[in-house]
């Protein structure tokens, strides 16, 4: 890494001016090991307020009742829905500062080259494509440390994203499209890059500090939820994560060190099945681009992929979310607790959980296998989804919530899924010649290394010295 010693020294000057402390990966993992000044600052602000101390809320183990911080935040769903022996948990995204874990994978791309002088707060503007969370976190990082967010996201997003985004004081940049035009928010991110020299494009897409934060956040986290919940003979079977941005599903390179049978699985929308079968097309799970493979996805280390159709999803949300669904639920055995919890999954968490699911039967997963997933953010990006289903479908009422209940979620199988052999996952990894190699600068060298186990290890190797720069630059502002 190269050092900018004369940006450095202005980033340290702005940030002592704003009372900026960066906190280390390490922190961010126990973030109870944070300075006693930013526990007493937390316990004074909001989860989403405009506070540099914010930045050490980036991690699973915020504690919203206390302001502070405890376990990682984490769901089970009940049998009683799921209806299979195998247990399916969730890590818990609405926990985060915006309500999603992406404002983590952000931090994790800003961050190396706000330290290193690379980036410049006081002049540049920081540029974040993506389908909905990432830009809603780089907006919230961005907002914290006193520069100027660019959001590119696809027009078809929900309205909540657009309407946060604003209230932020991010610029924002709408595309054509709706989840599945990642080729369009590029080909925004080479316009700015030719016409606007005050912008810095962090593409979570092929940046490694995106896999890194998951492959040490979350991967972690799953790992501290596991050896609490296991029990005698538990066994953690199987990691289920969307691809997206391929940020989120190395949390499984991490398990795999820990766990060498577990079975990571990538999952993906069927109305757009890249991975299944070179496929492409629109769907309605927000927050998990497609038609091409990220960059910094470690496809030597993914063992299925699955697809889900984003109709069960929908049905799933209203039967989650509208009282004829739960009332239905309840009659099910569902808890009153496991009801009111099921806000904390939004569309692309339903399609987690259903992948889970359909992982679990697949391999005839049994009464001591742990299923983890992630459920990215909740219900509340999607209030907006719920009245055009309304207005599209009619009031849902209790003969819908049982249909639903029936073929949706109980009818959930083994079709639409691949369980990967070597060639399957060295074909995907080629694919990644023809967005990265002829459309965005790589070389095929570059593309060689990546198929290297080695070149992943060493890649989320780096947070150790990313946290050494954390700390010097903390030095410099005297702050810490």
């Amino acid at each position: 890494m190269k050092i900018n010693e004369a940006v450095l020294k202005k980033t340290a000057k702005h940030c002592k001016e704003r009372s900026v402390v960066i906190p280390t990966f390490a922190q961010l993992k126990n973030p109870s090991t944070a300075p006693a000044a930013v526990h007493a600052r937390l316990k004074k602000i909001g989860m989403n307020d405009l506070d540099p101390a914010n930045l050490f809320r980036i991690t699973w183990k915020n504690d919203e009742k206390t302001g502070l911080f405890g376990d990682v935040n984490y769901l089970e769903i009940p049998r009683e829905i799921t209806g299979i022996d195998a247990r399916v948990i969730g890590l818990v995204g609405k926990h985060f500062p915006t309500g999603a874990h992406k404002v983590g994978a952000a931090f994790a791309c800003l961050v190396p080259r706000l330290v290193t002088g690379e980036f410049d707060p006081t002049s540049q503007k920081a540029v974040w494509p993506s389908t909905g969370n990432y830009c809603r976190g780089g907006a919230f990082d961005s907002a914290l440390l006193g520069c100027t967010a660019v959001a590119i996201l696809p027009e078809g997003m929900s309205k909540e994203r657009f309407a946060w985004l604003k209230s932020i004081g991010a610029e924002v940049i709408a595309t054509p499209g709706t989840e599945s035009n990642v080729k369009e928010i590029y080909d925004k991110c080479h316009e700015i890059s030719r016409t606007r020299k005050d912008c810095m494009i962090f593409n979570q897409f092929a940046e490694f500090g995106n896999p890194t934060w998951h492959y040490h956040l979350t991967g972690g986290a799953i790992e501290e939820v596991f050896n609490k919940v296991k029990g005698k003979n538990g066994r953690l079977a199987g990691y289920v994560s969307a691809t997206g941005s391929a940020g989120t599903i190395a949390a499984g390179d991490y398990l795999r060190t820990k766990f060498p049978a577990v079975r990571v699985a990538a999952s993906e929308a069927l109305q757009c099945p890249t991975l299944l079968l070179n496929g492409f097309g629109e769907h309605r799970i927000e927050g998990i681009g497609d038609k091409h493979i990220p960059w910094v996805h470690n496809v030597r280390n993914t063992d299925m992929v699955v697809a889900v159709d984003d109709e069960d999803c929908m049905r799933l949300l209203r039967l989650f979310n509208e009282p004829a669904g739960r009332k239905h639920l309840a009659a099910e055995g569902v808890g009153k607790e496991a009801l009111e919890s099921l806000s904390l999954l939004g569309i692309s968490g339903i399609s987690n959980m259903l992948s889970a699911v359909k992982l679990a039967k697949y391999y005839e997963l049994g009464h001591d296998d742990i299923v983890f997933t992630i459920f990215t953010d909740s219900v509340e990006m999607y209030r907006s989804r719920l009245a055009e289903l309304e207005a599209a479908h009619g009031k849902y009422g209790a003969v819908q919530a049982a249909m639903d209940m029936d073929r949706r979620m109980r009818g959930a199988a083994t079709d639409n899924l691949r369980e990967l052999n070597y060639r399957d996952r060295k074909a995907l990894h080629n694919l990644k010649y023809f967005t990265w190699v002829e459309q965005q600068g790589k070389t095929s060298d570059e593309l060689r290394r990546l198929w290297d186990p080695e070149f992943w290890t060493e890649t989320f190797a780096q947070s150790a010295q990313w946290d050494e720069l954390i700390g010097e630059f903390n030095k410099r502002t005297g702050l810490n």
